[in-house]
């Protein structure tokens, strides 16, 4: 799929992962729409990608657990022309509970319960509703549309206190090949990152000793990956017209330690 002149939706866009992502779509000739909370800082973020690329980025607040708000940041982006891609890394952390506390307590099934709620229920409804907009595309490039999710290496080597994070992250990994399959008959492509340790707003408030801490956990390249790194991923997922029901890790061969 050719990037320049297309539309694109971005989810929590305002930052991180999603922003970096924004920026490279911007930058090879994309228009943006940014789709993160009301309280994030989206607008400052699309007029920093609007220096980048003049009027290339637009915010719209929406929580992609919000069928009507989601689908007014569709709009918006349907309004620069046909969806083709989605990057969706809207997502929270983990509860950090455990499944029994040290008194027998058993974890909070609420707490478990939103973590999902919006880490694997916020994805199906952003992959249902954009790819229903990719589907009434006209092919380009042999494809109607593309839709890249994020999940998270504790997919496969979840931590202790992680059970709700992994769960969902799992999830993510899982749906993957099947929303490829499912939606092939669309000449929809779906396909999913498993980012490791990565230089996030989330990490930067940690302190500097942990920091390094982390970074020499990883095998080599020994640093934390670096957003736009990913950014760049997406991107080239997007544009590979053969890549499909995959799941990549972007971690730097990180396996993680049970705590």
């Amino acid at each position: 799929m050719r990037i320049e002149g297309i539309s694109a939706l971005v989810t929590g866009g305002a930052s991180g992962l999603g922003l970096a992502s924004a920026r490279r779509l911007v930058e090879l000739g994309a228009s943006v729409v940014i789709a993160d909370l009301e309280s994030s800082p989206g607008e400052e973020a699309a007029k920093e990608l609007g220096q980048v690329r003049d009027g290339a980025a637009w915010f719209v607040p929406a929580d992609v657990t919000d069928t009507e708000a989601f689908n007014e940041a569709l709009d918006a982006a349907e309004q620069r022309g046909p969806l083709r891609a989605l990057v969706h890394c809207a997502g929270r952390g983990g509860d950090r509970k455990r499944i029994l506390n040290r008194d027998r307590t058993p974890g909070d099934l609420d707490s478990f319960t939103e973590v999902l709620r919006i880490n694997l229920v916020g994805t199906y409804n952003a992959l249902r509703l954009a790819a229903a907009r990719m589907a009434a595309n006209e092919p380009l490039d042999g494809d109607r549309g593309a839709c890249v999710l994020t999940a998270s290496v504790a997919a496969f080597d979840g931590q202790i206190g992680q059970t709700s994070y992994t769960a969902s992250k799992a999830a993510v990994h899982g749906i993957t090949l099947v929303a490829a399959r499912d939606l092939a008959s669309w000449q929809i492509r779906v396909n999913t990152i498993a980012p490791g340790i990565m230089d996030t707003p989330m990490l930067g408030r940690l302190r500097e000793d942990i920091r390094d801490g982390l970074a020499a956990s990883v095998p080599h390249p020994k640093r934390l990956g670096e957003p736009a790194e990913f950014g760049r991923l997406a991107v080239d997922i997007l544009e590979n017209a053969y890549l499909n029901g995959q799941t990549i890790r972007l971690d730097g061969s990180i396996r993680m330690a049970p705590r």
